[in-house]
């Protein structure tokens, strides 16, 4: 017969019940033996010593695409013969490499 014996003075009292994948579980309990810590003392470590970046690009992308959107307008007049052309490829570059900033961003979240 088993016997449930109440704890009153025990600290932490409260579960978190994750998912995993088997590889991922296997992952983790590998890395908590070799930093010498128990399973619970690793996962409070990683995850509160851990800063995560959460980054709202939605404002920048909006104002990409209106920069986008300028651009498609001004080479239409271009080759409309509207106006005669501009050397666009220095602000085609910039253009480029904020996207690319936006995709690098994105990717780390």
């Amino acid at each position: 017969m088993r016997r449930c014996i109440k704890i009153e003075n025990r600290k932490r009292n409260q579960t978190l019940s994750i998912r995993l994948t088997q590889s991922e579980k296997s992952a983790i309990i590998s890395k908590a033996k070799k930093s010498k810590l128990i399973l619970t003392e690793y996962i409070l470590k990683s995850s509160l010593q851990t800063e995560i970046k959460v980054v709202d690009l939605q404002p920048l992308l909006v104002e990409l695409k209106r920069i986008g959107n300028n651009l498609n307008q001004i080479t239409r007049k271009i080759n409309s013969g509207a106006f005669y052309s501009y050397n666009f490829s220095e602000m085609i570059a910039m253009q480029r490499k904020i996207y690319d900033a936006i995709i690098k961003l994105s990717e780390e979240k």
